[in-house]
């Protein structure tokens, strides 16, 4: 059991160490973010449907409710996904990553409202740290402004999306919860670029290093680390899980650095403000983990 755990923590490290490279891909993309998205989410739902055909899967649904929940859902990713790559484009993989960890305090800040429980002090607290440490952002990288602004709205959308992911994990499987959301992502972006007389012939064509690194995106960063995090949650507790997940933004950071080079190079106040994000994130997540043991302990 401890090598399998061993083996599973390993794997982890690994997805998340993946998913921090997704920024770097979004960087190196030369195309905009909404064509980046809507190429992205196409490739993964098809991938994911082949998965689905493979273990043979039902994707037969009859809940109203559930079916609008989806959808809703997979509109909410797919602006996460053009946010999230907007603020990459127009500022850099350092600045949106630190911006988006604030996701997590998003999150704590909805959650009272939508499952209806008290505000916890110390979310407050932690809370006002993260105000903090945007502020140091903020003061220091006056120039990527815009560029945080999107990347703080793609934190809020995130945190929508795990709010109605958490209603819905536990009623289908993921991966034909993850195949309706990002089919209906892909068909909400579709309908946009339809009316907006975008899909044209220039549209559709991508430079082979565009299509590669989407192709890595879409497959290897979103329908394998996806099925392969769930797979993963057997074995490891929902707190390790979150814990390693966190670390995303430096895994992401220190890859900008390797492949993209000097313009990821923030000023020390920029580190201070993630590293009091981050931090924040991290005791957030230990707390709530003590929480949960001294309720389990009671019962």
């Amino acid at each position: 059991m401890p090598n399998v755990k061993l083996k599973n923590h390993l794997h982890l490290h690994f997805l998340v160490f993946i998913w921090g490279f997704t920024a770097v891909l979004g960087k190196l993309i030369t195309i905009d973010a909404l064509p980046l998205v809507w190429y992205r989410m196409l490739m993964a739902t098809v991938i994911i449907l082949l998965f689905i055909g493979f273990k043979k899967y039902s994707l037969k649904l009859i809940n109203p409710k559930l079916i609008g929940l989806l959808v809703v859902a997979g509109i909410l990713i797919a602006l996460h996904w053009v946010t999230f790559f907007m603020a990459i484009k127009i500022s850099n993989v350092s600045i949106a990553l630190a911006t988006m960890s604030t996701g997590a305090f998003f999150t704590a800040l909805l959650e009272p409202i939508w499952y209806g429980r008290k505000m916890i002090w110390y979310e407050v607290v932690f809370g006002l740290v993260v105000i903090i440490g945007l502020y140091l952002i903020f003061s220091v990288e006056t120039s990527y402004v815009m560029g945080i602004v999107v990347a703080l709205i793609s934190a809020f959308l995130v945190a929508l999306f795990s709010l109605i992911n958490g209603k819905l994990a536990h009623q289908l499987k993921p991966s034909v919860i993850s195949f309706y959301e990002i089919g209906s992502g892909v068909v909400f972006l579709s309908l946009y670029l339809f009316f907006k007389g975008d899909f044209s012939a220039a549209f559709f064509q991508l430079s082979s290093n565009d299509f590669v690194y989407i192709f890595i995106l879409a497959s290897a960063c979103t329908a394998y680390a996806f099925i392969a995090s769930v797979k993963i949650m057997q074995y490891l507790s929902p707190y390790t899980v979150m814990l390693t997940i966190n670390l995303e933004p430096v895994y992401g950071i220190i890859l900008a650095f390797i492949f993209i080079g000097k313009s990821e190079k923030m000023s020390p106040l920029f580190y201070v403000g993630a590293l009091l994000i981050l931090s924040t994130v991290i005791a957030n997540g230990v707390l709530k983990n003590k929480n949960v043991l001294k309720k389990r302990r009671r019962i």
